[in-house]
């Protein structure tokens, strides 16, 4: 029998679904609002941009060896509730995600996330030979199927992803949903709880995953540094957890880890504190303004908790982002990620949230 070099491809690499990110404003002399990737409304963090800007007389030589002068910023970030070893980095909080799969699953293990939610979670999963477990989240509100996840835990489970603020949905995981669901998780499963959109949080009982790190618990917090510090050209993210978890998954970092600009960049990005509460501000007051819009337009959302909005459109998703984009608002449609049928809308500065209100009355 005749074979070629693609017998020996692995079979779970052969593509069934491929995650590809939001589009970039095509070429073009008109005025477009991109409110499709949930990037920073303010641009970015100017003491990030200007630490990049003096590291580039160094570009010539190699940067650090590892990532340590970052986790040590961390440390001061989070206040010493945390130390060096229970932080890990990484090329984009996606990169991060990768790494944990590359340091944890093996062909044949299961991991479970809940759609809707950030596609990389199966996507990447696949790439190690990992059988993906879809436990979606309850209708009407996109609620988190405590019950479900752990009736679908048996010995081949490693990971489980859960997300708060989630993505695409805005909506956000309650502490005492947490709590339940951390104290009856079995101790030899990693959870990975995705809290990119944290800072954008202002519900009284929004958690992140700092608690259940001092407590001890297996739960790596993610985050990124694309969405509250301007920087997702940069590709700079990290996640913390306990340091037994933490200095395992360093084992699998490349020397030379992060680029000299990431590293400059994301430290002078955590010291950027007025440019965060700006940002923070800006991503509150345009929550509030949308809001509002959408309930006099009689538009179906979800309420929010992040830099966006998931929203049942008033035409088809396909055709009302093409309406949109006509409109110059960038949307996305959000079916890849397993909300059939809706759109996310993020939220922009105070210009961009006028034109998006203007449109939706245009095409309303």
């Amino acid at each position: 029998m005749k074979k070629d070099i693609t017998s020996i491809f692995k079979a779970h690499l052969v593509p069934k679904e491929v995650y590809k990110g939001g589009k970039n404003i095509p070429p073009t002399d008109k005025k477009i609002y991109k409110l499709s990737s949930n990037e920073n409304p303010l641009g970015a963090s100017p003491k990030a941009v200007a630490a990049m800007k003096a590291a580039l007389d160094n570009i010539d030589i190699y940067p650090d060896q590892t990532d340590i002068r970052l986790r040590e910023a961390l440390v001061k970030d989070f206040d010493g509730q945390l130390s060096a070893d229970q932080f890990l980095c990484g090329n984009s909080g996606s990169e991060v995600i990768d790494i944990l799969l590359r340091a944890f699953i093996n062909e044949g293990d299961e991991v479970i996330f809940s759609n809707p939610c950030f596609l990389p979670y199966s996507v990447f999963s696949r790439w190690y030979g990992a059988n993906q477990v879809d436990i979606p989240l309850l209708a009407p509100n996109y609620d988190l199927d405590v019950e479900g996840i752990l009736n679908a835990i048996n010995e081949k489970t490693k990971m489980i992803f859960l997300t708060s603020p989630n993505n695409p949905t805005g909506t956000y995981i309650p502490k005492s949903v947490m709590d339940d669901f951390m104290a009856r998780v079995p101790k030899n499963i990693l959870v990975v709880f995705d809290e990119v959109y944290r800072h954008f949080a202002d519900a009284e009982d929004y958690v992140t995953a700092l608690p259940y790190v001092l407590e001890g618990h297996n739960v790596v917090g993610l985050n990124s540094f694309s969405k509250t510090y301007g920087l997702a050209g940069q590709r700079i993210g990290y996640g913390y957890t306990t340091a037994t978890i933490a200095s395992y998954v360093r084992l699998i970092h490349k020397p030379f880890l992060l680029p000299l600009t990431s590293i400059e960049a994301a430290i002078g990005a955590l010291n950027d504190t007025e440019f965060i509460e700006e940002t923070v501000k800006t991503v509150l007051e345009g929550r509030t303004f949308i809001a509002k819009a959408f309930d006099e337009l009689g538009i179906k959302y979800w309420p929010s908790q992040a830099n966006f909005f998931i929203i049942d459109p008033p035409l088809p998703e396909i055709k009302f982002t093409d309406k949109m984009m006509e409109e110059g608002i960038m949307v996305r449609p959000v079916s890849q990620f397993g909300a059939p049928g809706m759109v996310r809308i993020t939220i922009g500065d105070a210009e961009a949230n006028e034109a998006l209100v203007k449109a939706l009355r245009k095409i309303k």
